[in-house]
């Protein structure tokens, strides 16, 4: 995991008791696939981690705002779009089809 996962302040995670809080599967599966690619050197942490709070700082903003994951979510995909790790279209395309999944079948 990143070696500094803010504990707190904007970019802090969702906890209960210490633990992640994951509202609908989809949350828990970008936070999985965010760490990931950071452990894999595909980014540093804060480049993920200043596109996350301007993402808070928009959602915030916003008066039907999404809330913390849908902000980590927008972050995540425009840097992936910077670094050329995946174009907006491929991301789409890949998200529709991960979503398409009937429940109960997160698997390959």
């Amino acid at each position: 995991m990143a070696d500094n996962l803010d504990l707190d302040g904007l970019a802090a995670l969702p906890r209960r008791n210490g633990e992640l809080v994951f509202a609908e599967p989809w949350e828990s599966r970008v936070f999985g696939l965010t760490m990931a690619l950071h452990e894999a050197g595909a980014f540093s942490w804060e480049e993920f981690r200043s596109r996350l709070i301007d993402e808070i700082r928009r959602e915030a903003e916003d008066s039907e705002g999404q809330g913390y994951w849908r902000a980590w979510r927008c972050a995540f995909e425009s840097l992936l779009h910077a670094k050329g790790i995946c174009a907006s279209g491929e991301l789409d395309g890949r998200t529709r089809t991960l979503a398409a999944r009937p429940p109960g079948h997160d698997h390959g």
